[in-house]
């Protein structure tokens, strides 16, 4: 069957409608062409991070294996398809090749690794704003991300996903400096989070990773310790979910 201008019209229209950020035609525009056996879970982790226009982000922490990289990406390839291409993934040094194979391989999203070589050639090449390449989603590593923080900092970000985020949950400590200057760069970027490990060695470390995405969802560091430092885990869980639906149904 033909290509007509018709079915490019309907098409156009399909990837770049308004739906309601619970909706499945939500993700219309990054299922057209990934090359993804998706779980529902991974779907509705997708959904849950457009859940609110109003959210500063956030927070993916599925267990090891079960696909935290697809439910980011779908959340990627639909910004992209909506237009909104000023992405950027920070990540270990170590995955900025997977990440780039995942999103070229899956979701045919045109990506770029930002290190201190092509840094310096894009200058080189009279780039000013080598963090905003036309077209091209960027990946960097924390630690430069954390180098470059005035130039992540000067861009205008549609997404920033950052994996492996567990690095970041000791942000409320000013020794951590990576964390807080990431954080202080990223301040006004909506973040999406994704970690296994959430939790590892004190329930502070789940208030360091919130505190990155938006510093007043559970209030400052002493009004945290003083409200679950005393409780056991069961009250904990509770007084934690209640918080949650309350500030979801705002």
């Amino acid at each position: 069957m033909a290509f007509t201008q018709y079915h490019a019209k309907y098409f156009a229209h399909e990837l770049t409608k308004r739906c309601s950020s619970d909706s499945m035609e939500k993700l219309a525009g990054a299922f057209v062409d990934a090359q993804v056996d998706l779980n529902p879970h991974q779907v509705e982790a997708a959904l849950f991070a457009f859940k609110s226009p109003l959210s500063k982000g956030a927070l993916l922490a599925d267990e090891v294996g079960l696909g935290k990289t697809i439910e980011a990406g779908l959340v990627i390839a639909q910004k992209w398809a909506e237009r909104k291409r000023r992405i950027l993934i920070i990540t270990p040094a170590s995955l900025r090749k997977q990440w780039h194979q995942e999103l070229q391989e899956k979701f045919f999203l045109p990506c770029t690794i930002l290190e201190t070589r092509s840094y310096k050639e894009a200058v080189r090449c009279g780039e000013d704003r080598p963090f905003e390449p036309r077209d091209s989603i960027v990946i960097c590593s924390y630690q430069f991300a954390r180098s470059k923080a005035a130039d992540v900092r000067a861009t205008q970000w549609d997404l920033v996903t950052i994996d492996e985020a567990h690095h970041l949950r000791n942000v409320y400590k000013p020794a951590n400096v990576t964390a807080n200057t990431l954080k202080q760069a990223l301040e006004h970027a909506p973040k999406l989070l994704l970690t296994a490990t959430p939790l590892q060695n004190s329930l502070l470390e789940l208030f360091g990773l919130v505190s990155f995405i938006d510093e007043h969802a559970f209030g400052d560091l002493q009004s945290f310790r003083e409200q679950f430092a005393y409780l056991n885990d069961r009250a904990v869980f509770e007084t934690l979910t209640w918080q949650s639906q309350n500030q979801t149904g705002r």
